[in-house]
């Protein structure tokens, strides 16, 4: 049995101008700022005794013929690794898997092709995973979805990822113990309820592409910013970031945000937060939310119906846990 164990992301800023609609026609391209976190995606790969597939998740699938499984990451990730016949593959999350805005799908994509290529025997670099997940969901299953996720969760880290059509660049940023303890400490994750779907916002037409175009480049100019905060930092100026960015994110699109979520964003500021903004395309999943070391607690006692845990760090990315072929 093969076990990969793959982070989720959080981004600070950027999000957005990792799409290539942008990055690759602005002569800057995109950048991302972005955290993997300690929630994962965990996916096994057994040999079966026979030729079948099958595929357990929210799902389950048996199949004579991996071109007939319903699971397309999965599909895709077999036929990109050569493991077409005569495995078990399992995906289970820690925390809901789709519509979390923690970039989980990706996640998924980059665990599978880890765990398959190990199956496989090949050995296969963060940038190789990456790449290959960016191929199976944007070119050919075509999701209107941007590029960081997938390399943040086969790098682990915070990162700085930059995005043109030369190439993505993962840049670590220098940050010490310390800040990333208090990183740790002052950040929290906040889940709204909702789950939405990422491609289905992402993939919706703006009525004022250039005012979107100036959104995204004010975005990026915050990505910038935000790095330098992380490395010095100065992590309460990072969360009133947030809230900036999360104002140029709302005017992006009309299924960014809804009454609900600006209910809550509302309570979370008054409550004494630095800032907060959501995570992934928006219109559900998780809030990110700065404030003092004490803030969480606050948070717990007065928004008892959401879940609410600290940003613990991943610095170790996609990675093998375990190997019975080794």
């Amino acid at each position: 049995m093969i076990i990969s164990r793959t982070p989720l992301r959080a981004s600070f800023c950027g999000g957005g101008t990792d799409i290539d609609s942008f990055s690759y026609n602005e002569s800057g391209g995109g950048m991302v700022v972005s955290a993997a976190v300690k929630n994962y995606i965990h996916v096994t790969v057994n040999r079966r005794f026979d030729d079948k597939i099958r595929v357990s998740y929210s799902k389950l699938e048996l199949v004579d013929n991996f071109e007939d499984l319903e699971h397309d990451l999965v599909r895709e990730a077999m036929r990109i690794t050569g493991i077409i016949s005569g495995v078990e593959i399992t995906t289970i999350a820690d925390i809901p898997s789709k519509g979390t805005g923690l970039g989980s799908s990706s996640s998924v994509t980059v665990g599978l092709l880890n765990a398959l290529h190990t199956f496989a025997g090949h050995n296969v670099s963060a940038k190789k995973l990456a790449e290959e997940a960016c191929i199976i969901e944007l070119d050919i299953l075509k999701q209107p979805i941007g590029r960081q996720d997938q390399y943040a969760a086969a790098y682990g880290g915070i990162n700085s990822i930059s995005f043109s059509s030369k190439g993505n660049v993962v840049s670590p940023l220098d940050v010490s113990e310390e800040i990333i303890d208090r990183i740790q400490d002052e950040f929290s994750l906040v889940f709204t309820g909702i789950s939405r779907s990422a491609s289905k916002i992402l993939g919706e037409s703006p009525t004022n592409y250039d005012d979107k175009t100036d959104r995204l480049r004010k975005i990026r100019l915050q990505a910038n910013k935000s790095m330098k905060m992380l490395e010095i930092g100065d992590l309460k100026s990072l969360g009133m970031l947030l809230s900036e960015a999360w104002n140029q994110k709302r005017g992006i699109s009309s299924s960014v945000s809804n009454d609900e979520l600006d209910l809550l964003y509302s309570q979370i500021i008054d409550l004494g937060a630095s800032g907060a903004k959501l995570l992934g395309a928006g219109g559900g999943g998780f809030f990110i939310v700065h404030g003092n070391s004490e803030f969480r607690d606050i948070m717990k006692v007065a928004l008892p119906s959401n879940k609410i845990t600290p940003l613990i760090l991943d610095f170790e990315g996609s990675t093998i846990i375990y190997n019975s072929y080794s």
